[in-house]
């Protein structure tokens, strides 16, 4: 059972893939990887931009904390000036939090600048292959459209396309039965001829014996045709035989020996 539903399964696999061989058009095909491509040169564009806005907060951000340094950096020194060096050394000590922020940030920053330059350079290779793929593409697809005309072309001189082959086969039915029309008008001809069938377009009450009759006359008018002629040849033909062959004359110097 597993052999016969193995067999009925490849069966099924080379049915379905003659019947998309047939209906695959490589033009179609190439169109749609190139848009699949421009699809992905697309997403990877997308990423650049991503990780071009996140460094850019990175960006921001470590300036605002910069700034925020700076202001704490002041509080101290103003504490100090008021002799609160509580307030001094706390603000100190939120200061080099925030400094510890930043090389956080700044760390971050470089990476996403790594990565950004990395997509940029992944994003250019990308957009080169789509565009050499896009020109080969037109390239086979010009090709293709030409080859199919020229087979196109071909067959309608050869007469073997679908349409012309149809348009043959019924020319090659329309000469037969013609031919096989004209085959019956001249079997009918010579059975009417023989008195086999009669003739519909003659008068009712037409028989056999009148038709036979007919004929008969028709060959005794022949007959007497012919004796016509015969006695015509006959009588042209006495003349000549009463006049006799003509005798040669003596030539005159035979006249005058004599």
């Amino acid at each position: 059972m597993t052999s016969i539903t193995h067999r009925i399964a490849a069966l099924f696999r080379i049915k379905a893939n003659k019947a998309l061989d047939r209906a695959e058009d490589p033009r179609e095909v190439l169109d749609y990887s190139y848009e699949q491509q421009l699809q992905m040169l697309q997403k990877v564009r997308r990423g650049v931009a991503d990780v071009a806005t996140s460094r850019k907060r990175v960006e921001l951000q470590v300036n605002q904390l910069r700034q925020s340094t700076g202001k704490l950096q002041d509080q101290a020194q103003q504490a100090l000036a008021v002799g609160r060096e509580d307030l001094a050394r706390e603000a100190l000590t939120r200061r080099t939090a925030v400094a510890s922020q930043i090389a956080d940030l700044q760390d971050q920053q470089t990476s996403l600048q790594a990565q950004e330059e990395k997509l940029t350079l992944a994003a250019q290779r990308l957009q080169a292959k789509v565009d050499s793929f896009h020109t080969r593409k037109e390239t086979i697809k010009a090709t293709y459209t030409a080859a199919e005309a020229q087979t196109r072309i071909t067959e309608a001189v050869t007469g073997i396309g679908e349409e012309l082959g149809d348009v043959g086969l019924a020319m090659q039915r329309a000469q037969d039965k013609t031919e096989q029309m004209q085959a019956r008008a001249g079997a009918l001809d010579e059975l009417i001829a023989s008195g086999a069938l009669e003739d519909a377009t003659l008068p009712t009450g037409r028989d056999d014996i009148q038709a036979e009759l007919e004929r008969v006359s028709a060959g005794q008018d022949a007959e007497i045709e012919l004796a016509r002629m015969k006695a015509q040849l006959s009588a042209a033909s006495v003349p000549e035989a009463l006049e006799g062959p003509e005798t040669p004359k003596n030539p005159p110097d035979q006249e005058a020996t004599s």
